[in-house]
């Protein structure tokens, strides 16, 4: 066969290799595993071209083709083991995410609902003109007994409905857009603030609990309490060894929580005018097959740092490879939140943003109650009204 003919034949084997390839890219693409499988396929294609071209034009020795092929395909499979092996790693360490928690365990009126009821009737019942409620993911097991309380009984589902959580973020949103009429959260962030203000909305927070802010770690780091200045800290850069605190010679792994989400706006909140250190970041799969960069989770790394609310991570959470650690010698439990020697505890609201529902003034009034607050209390957090 002359060159011609083998360079014919060889642009001929080209083409269902590159097709499988670029099936291959697509797939990884529209399957967020671009990182490490996208330039995989891309090798294996061009490798697997190399032994094809090899094979048309025999430029290599069969002794060291045989190596070569051998070396190459190990090296691929080596490389998929030790990638899926530290995927199996990471995902052991546990983590703290909203998506640990199954929210339907708290829908109003489910057969085994974990909400919590009141010991007698209601005081207040609403048949119709129902307040359409969102909120945070740690304040839903609050706003659902109210609403199981308070409206008729049925179904209410968490994803859609009358009584819905979308986290912070997107309640804020769909308040100020007028797609419910009441959210209960933590305090706006500024740019919610600058949303609602270039919507022409004006936010009313009528303050119904409170809870604290808290602080956690591996449950094996020797650290136990924290100061507020060691916080600060460590989230500004300036602390950036365990050894600095008291923990052993490692390098801190300080992770944040997105922008606008309720943790997030506490930590700035409780940072004040001390600068925040950029978050650690993670790439996921976007539409079309493209990667966008965020906010890393956190991962319980044997040297991470993380932080949220206490009800969320100490009761819907309840994951025993973390431990929350004391701040300024004071640990966050109820009490120590009730008679403020906890440092870091603030309210949660109900915000309004001008409904003209008639019956959301009276439920508000009713939150305030000693029904409404009896249930605050009863749920785990802390009354605002004592």
């Amino acid at each position: 066969m002359n060159f011609g003919a083998k360079l014919a034949l060889f642009i001929a084997a080209c083409v269902p290799i590159l097709f499988l390839g670029f099936i291959g890219v697509i797939i990884t693409g529209f399957s967020g595993l671009i990182k490490f499988y996208l330039p995989l396929v891309i090798v294996i294609t061009v490798g697997v071209l190399f032994f094809v071209c090899n094979g048309i034009f025999k430029f290599l020795k069969p002794k060291a083709l045989k190596v070569t092929f051998i070396g190459f395909f190990s090296l691929c499979i080596v490389a998929i083991i030790v990638h899926e092996s530290i995927n199996v790693y990471v995902n052991s360490l546990g983590s703290l995410e909203d998506a640990e928690v199954d929210l339907t365990e708290y829908e109003p009126f489910g057969d085994e609902s974990k909400v919590v009821s009141l010991d007698e009737e209601s005081t207040l019942k609403l048949e119709d003109n129902l307040p359409r409620l969102d909120g945070a993911t740690a304040l839903y097991p609050v706003y659902s007994a109210f609403a199981q309380a308070t409206y008729p009984e049925g179904i209410y589902n968490v994803y859609k409905g009358k009584v819905i959580a979308t986290k912070t973020p997107h309640a804020y949103e769909n308040l100020i857009n007028g797609d419910v009429d009441m959210i209960f959260v933590a305090g706006p962030s500024e740019r919610q603030l600058r949303y609602a203000e270039q919507k022409g909305v004006e936010l009313k927070l009528t303050p119904i609990g409170r809870e604290a802010f808290v602080f956690f770690v591996n449950a094996k780091n020797p650290v136990d309490s924290l100061t507020v200045d060691q916080i600060k800290d460590i989230y500004s850069g300036k602390i950036t060894n365990w050894s600095d605190v008291g923990g052993k010679n490692d390098r801190i792994r300080a992770f944040q929580r997105p922008e606008d989400s309720g943790s997030q706006t506490a930590l700035q909140n409780f940072m004040g005018t001390t600068p925040i250190m950029d978050p650690p970041k993670e790439d996921v799969a976007s539409g079309m097959g493209g990667i966008i960069e965020q906010t890393a989770n956190y991962t319980n790394y044997k040297n991470a740092i993380g932080y949220s609310f206490r009800y969320f991570s100490m009761d819907m959470v309840r994951n025993d490879k973390i431990k929350h650690v004391a701040i300024n010698g004071i640990y966050p439990t109820k009490e120590t939140i009730r008679n403020g020697e906890y440092p870091i505890a603030d309210q949660f609201y109900v915000v309004t943003a001008g409904t003209d529902n008639p019956n959301v003034d009276r439920f508000i009034e009713w939150i305030l109650s000693e029904q409404g607050q009896s249930l605050v209390e009863k749920t785990g957090y802390v009354p605002v009204s004592e």
